[in-house]
């Protein structure tokens, strides 16, 4: 018998609220960049360790294509930070260092959860799903794919956790580009959803304010943001109809759970999201 939840309620919701927090100790926690760090960088210029981290699976590819594939970044940013990377080191060492340094800081961030049982058994079952789930149209997905699967539960399940977000990732660019909303244009979405200025939001700050003026501009002419900066009606059922689609591309991933499974998953996972949400990635053990 197979879970009767919605599916895109139930692929945001597992994705998003219990499997995304687990991932994000990656951008979250000194302890990757410390380990990147020991591989040659320079852990006091955040953006080649993230480029160089993040677009690893692809190999030595050109810019250009970690800008495509990354998508929402300003103009320029990947050629500036990803370019010389693999001057530096190669793309298997900058995985193996950005892993353990996840790793640990996941460790250090659930403190006595990172032993719990649940690990092993949340960890095999992410698992099961993030390699079952189509690679399709999904390059950074099909990239971290290639990568040898680890042995260790916790990092098991921050493997599988990352395999599932960027599976969500790749689909939400597709939604993205299918509802003609360009990088840009998708972190003044972003934004906006979230109740923050797009000057506030990152991403865009290579951007002076005329330029990112005329980003909000071109959505204003479209009807999508209104004279305050705010989503029309329009720009918000967009936005909305682009979470939708992203749901539903991410929902084959949870196709397979059954009920029993989906409740042991959400019990085992559940708690963990919830330590991470109350005490922050920056919490410290004592």
């Amino acid at each position: 018998m197979t879970s009767t939840a919605p599916t895109t309620t139930l692929a945001r919701y597992l994705g998003q609220k219990l499997l995304e927090p687990l991932h994000l100790v990656t951008y979250m926690c000194d302890e990757p960049n410390e380990a990147m760090a020991g591989i040659g960088f320079d852990d006091g210029q955040y953006w080649p360790l993230y480029f160089a981290g993040r677009a690893a699976p692809l190999g030595q590819v050109p810019a250009a294509v970690v800008d495509a594939i990354f998508y929402n970044f300003a103009p320029g940013m990947a050629e500036e930070f990803y370019t010389g990377v693999w001057d530096v080191t190669t793309p298997s060492a900058a995985l193996a260092a950005r892993e353990a340094g996840s790793v640990a800081g996941l460790r250090r961030v659930l403190g006595p959860l990172a032993d719990s049982p649940a690990i092993a058994r949340a960890a095999d079952l992410a698992l099961r799903l993030a390699l079952n789930a189509p690679s399709e149209g999904r390059p950074l997905y099909a990239g971290l794919r290639t990568i040898a699967v680890p042995t260790e539960p916790l990092a098991r399940l921050w493997h599988a956790a990352t395999l599932l977000r960027e599976h969500r990732g790749d689909g939400h660019n597709a939604a993205l580009v299918a509802a003609g909303i360009n990088g840009q244009e998708a972190h003044v979405f972003a934004a906006l959803d979230t109740g923050m200025t797009p000057r506030a939001y990152g991403r865009l700050d290579p951007l002076s304010d005329a330029e990112l003026e005329a980003v909000v501009d071109g959505l204003r002419d479209r009807g999508l943001v209104d004279a305050d900066g705010e989503f029309t009606v329009a720009g918000r059922e967009l936005k909305d109809r682009i979470e939708e689609q992203t749901d539903l591309a991410a929902a084959p991933a949870y196709s397979s759970l059954t009920a029993d499974e989906l409740a042991q998953f959400t019990a085992d996972l559940e708690p963990l999201a919830a330590h991470i949400e109350a005490v922050g990635y920056d919490y410290r053990v004592a």
